[in-house]
């Protein structure tokens, strides 16, 4: 149960961030919400004392460090993963690790009813953004998490913002495709976009530490727990910049990006989520006999047995839960590896989109249909590609306003 008035405790992890940090806390101090705690982890591999090239790094954080230290507008915990001596050792590093013993460090002080909101350092946000927050969580007070709204502004660099386009194009088609088939992992997991209660941090044991995606983990792990909100009246805005600290995620596809390499973020023809949805409809059927579903060559190939229903049949004998426990077996991961195991980047990709909105969304996609045939990721200007992120932008948030929450399985 959420406090009245819960804590609120910003994670933010931190590395060679000293340029942008001070924008994030800025945020924090505009906040109209006065009991909020902020911790903070400077972080990095031990072993980059030991290179040139990571020098840069390592006096920037000995810049953020001293920085915090000296910072008078409110307090901050400060927790040291980079002075000598105390980087991360071995395989235990990177921003899953970061974020993990910020999360816990505040678990350990806070009360069951308050509030965790993982932050990124080049993150910004509005006044009303903890007021709005805690709006959410006390209309569904059994919520496990909320998935945030984001947006990223443009910068007015043509090769960063172009990338960025087309690499948030991509999330929001994924998403709304999702939303359109009633998935149960329609949310979008950001790093500086995600609130959890403490008591359902607890529950699930934590943020499980990723070198990349654990923001992804996290949220799949918490929706198999309970409900995930997924509006919220004020979003963040992530910067747009890049960044090779993690291997997958907005940054590495900005660098990738500006290279046209797009491999690992194709626009996916939509009919191959028919395929997951039609899937996902005959899990009630296997709860009687095996049937054929679209992704069974994929699954079996995955779980490595032909016998992907029949330990589950034998688990769970109620047909209710057997639904679920299949729902949970082809869980988000499991659609993202079908999808990508049956369409790679192809040069038919702004087509798919275009079909897309041609069948779903003609009306509100007039303006962007009309140039269809012009339209290219490469060469279209800025401006319509822009047009066509936000019409994609609109359609996500009024699904997300529509269902508020994603309580289906």
């Amino acid at each position: 149960m959420l406090y009245s008035k819960p804590q609120i405790f910003f994670a933010i992890p931190v590395m060679n961030e000293s340029a942008w940090l001070p924008s994030c806390l800025a945020s924090i101090e505009k906040q109209t919400y006065d009991n909020i705690d902020v911790v903070v982890c400077v972080n990095q591999p031990e072993n980059y004392r030991e290179h040139p090239e990571k020098k840069a790094i390592c006096e920037d954080n000995a810049r953020t460090l001293e920085y915090l230290r000296s910072y008078k507008d409110f307090p901050i915990h400060i927790i040291d993963k980079s002075s000598a001596g105390l980087g991360w050792k071995g395989k235990k590093h990177g921003v899953g690790w970061a974020r993990k013993v910020t999360m816990d460090y505040i678990s350990g002080m806070a009360s069951a009813g308050d509030i965790i909101l993982s932050m990124d350092a080049d993150t910004v946000f509005n006044p009303d953004f903890c007021c709005s927050v805690i709006r959410s969580f006390h209309k569904r007070e059994k919520a496990a998490a909320i998935a945030l709204p984001y947006y990223h502004r443009l910068t007015g660099d043509e090769p960063i913002d172009r990338a960025l386009l087309r690499y948030e194009i991509y999330m929001r088609y994924y998403a709304i495709n999702l939303w359109r088939i009633k998935n149960p992992y329609c949310f979008t997991a950001i790093g500086s976009s995600m609130a959890v209660p403490v008591h359902a941090y607890r529950a699930i044991g934590g943020i499980t530490p990723k070198l990349s995606g654990e923001d992804f983990y996290f949220l799949q792990k918490l929706r198999k727990y309970g409900d995930i909100i997924v509006w919220n009246e004020e979003q963040t805005f992530p910067a747009t910049r890049y960044s090779d600290r993690v291997f997958f995620g907005t940054g590495p596809a900005l660098i990738k990006g500006v290279q046209s390499d797009w491999n690992s973020y194709p626009i996916y023809a939509y009919q191959l989520f028919d395929e997951v949805k039609h899937t996902f409809h005959l899990f009630e059927d296997l709860f009687s006999a095996d049937v054929p579903t679209p992704m069974d060559t994929f699954l079996e190939k995955t779980f490595l047995t032909k016998n992907i229903w029949v330990p589950l049949r034998e688990n769970f004998k109620d047909k209710n839960k057997f639904i679920r426990a299949c729902a949970e077996k082809v869980d988000g991961l499991r659609i993202l590896q079908f999808l990508k195991s049956r369409q790679s980047v192809s040069e038919n990709e702004m087509r798919y989109l275009v079909e897309y909105l041609e069948l779903f969304h003609q009306a509100e996609a007039e303006h962007i249909l009309h140039v269809a045939n012009d339209l290219h990721f490469e060469t279209s200007p800025i401006e319509v590609l822009d047009k066509l992120r936000n019409l994609l932008s609109n359609i996500e948030n009024n699904y997300r306003k529509k269902h508020q929450v994603i309580n289906w399985f």
